[in-house]
């Protein structure tokens, strides 16, 4: 029988950032990019809430087919085959920007990239937990998330800085848009040959029924795939404190499930509609030079003190500080400043609590999904993640319009408390995220 050894964390210096830029670019572009995008091509705000929530719909439903990722090929094929499949989707909408059935067509393609991308984003999650060991999992989460935060500077900045510049020097807006999201296929293009070439091998990745064969956990051939669906999906739902933990991911994240579709659009909006008037480049700024930047070293200093003090002791935290800054939005809202750097610094100091809190989600779900399914298993938590986000949002749009701005932020902070309520109540061991001796301290080790 082989023994698995994790390559060493220098190594993961080569392939854990660029795999989780990749990650990040096409969930932003269909998720965030193009909320501002629609916005400048004339559709309602109700309609883009409605439809790009909808987009969602795959990194929901992954779960469903995640046990076909963990017993058909390995998880390096996978990574490799949908970021080639994302970048021909990304070509494919920057052309149907130029059609009349711009919006249609473009809902479409997105939806297919959000497909490959909900694909991808299995296979590299598996990838990262066969990859590195518990203890360097808890290190690196709040660094993965900065290089997600990257992607999202990428997406949700400088392709909507890019393109609002060339809507001002061109006087075309579909032009504008169609060129950001062809850079966007052209460098994502790059990102795949790139890891096509460096993304190691390590001997744990091979189809689920192989791997468990290899460590003698299982013997035979490949159970079939709907062998595979149902044992995954009967043992995460046999997890001690599974109902809790489905609570917890549906509610913790409530309020962002809200605003983040609202934001762009509260900045966009002119100032007789409760906006702040600003430019598509001026969003693009806000976004690239101070909210994801502040979100990242929000990440950052999330992941050291988790590791550092370990998770239960800093969930309290961490879970206030993801609510507690949502503040912001209410005194933007009601003092809505014309100084620019107000809005930067309002809208930073919200995504960087947010940054922080959000590290203890995504730590829990590792924590949770710690175990024989793992891939499977951490697919259905994600699942249910972006469920929670995207129903919410669906009805976000109309929500802020029909309440106004102020009182749809206050909403907004009240709708925490559950989630708030739920994190304080979450079993974790103690020392689950610190390092003692050469591992992670988990219940499973």
């Amino acid at each position: 029988m082989e023994t698995e050894h994790p390559p060493p964390q220098r190594r993961a210096w080569l392939w854990v950032p660029s795999l989780y830029f990749s990650e990040g670019v096409p969930n932003t572009i269909v998720t965030t990019m193009s909320v501002v995008m629609y916005k400048r091509l004339g559709i309602s705000d109700g309609d883009i809430t409605f439809f790009v929530s909808c987009l969602n719909l795959p990194w929901v439903l992954k779960p469903l087919w995640s046990p076909w990722v963990d017993t058909r090929r390995t998880k390096r094929f996978w990574i490799v085959a949908m970021q080639l499949a994302a970048t021909a989707g990304l070509a494919l909408a920057a052309l149907s920007i130029l059609t009349p059935v711009f919006f249609k067509l473009s809902l479409f393609l997105f939806l297919t990239i959000a497909f490959a991308s909900a694909t991808h984003d299995i296979a590299a999650d598996g990838f990262y937990m066969m990859g590195l060991s518990k203890h360097d999992q808890a290190w690196w989460v709040g660094l993965r998330n900065t290089f997600y935060r990257v992607a999202m500077t990428f997406g949700g900045g400088w392709l909507v800085v890019m393109a609002g510049r060339l809507e001002r020097t061109s006087g075309n807006i579909p032009v504008a848009w169609s060129a950001a999201l062809f850079t966007a296929a052209g460098v994502f293009l790059l990102f795949s040959l790139w890891h096509w070439w460096i993304l190691p091998r390590p001997v744990a990745d091979a189809p689920v029924a192989e791997a468990f064969d290899r460590r003698g956990e299982v013997k035979g051939a490949d159970r079939g795939l709907l062998s595979e669906f149902t044992a995954a999906f009967g043992s995460f739902f046999k997890k001690p404190g599974v109902w809790l933990t489905l609570a917890f991911i549906l509610l913790y994240r409530l309020d962002e499930a809200q605003v983040s579709k609202v934001i762009p659009l509260f900045l966009l909006n002119p100032r007789d509609k409760g906006g702040l008037g600003l430019t598509a480049g001026d969003s693009g700024l806000i976004y690239g030079l101070w909210a994801v930047p502040a979100l990242t070293f929000g990440g950052l200093a999330g992941g050291f003190l988790a590791a550092k003090f370990g998770l239960k002791k800093m969930i309290p935290i961490m879970a206030c500080s993801m609510y507690l800054p949502k503040l912001a939005y209410i005194g933007l809202s009601l003092a809505r400043p014309e100084n620019f750097g107000v809005i930067c610094g309002a809208v930073a100091l919200e995504q960087f609590g947010y940054g922080f809190g959000f590290t203890a989600f995504m730590l829990y779900l590792l924590y949770f999904s710690d175990g024989p399914r793992r891939t499977a298993h951490y697919a259905i938590c994600t699942g249910f993640m972006t469920l929670g986000l995207m129903i919410p949002g669906m009805w976000s749009g109309k929500l802020a319009s029909a309440m106004g701005y102020p009182a749809f932020f206050t909403w907004v902070l009240c709708s925490a408390l559950p989630g708030l309520l739920i994190a304080l109540s979450l079993k974790i061991e103690p020392q689950y995220g610190q390092k003692t001796g050469n591992s992670l301290q988990s219940k499973r080790d």
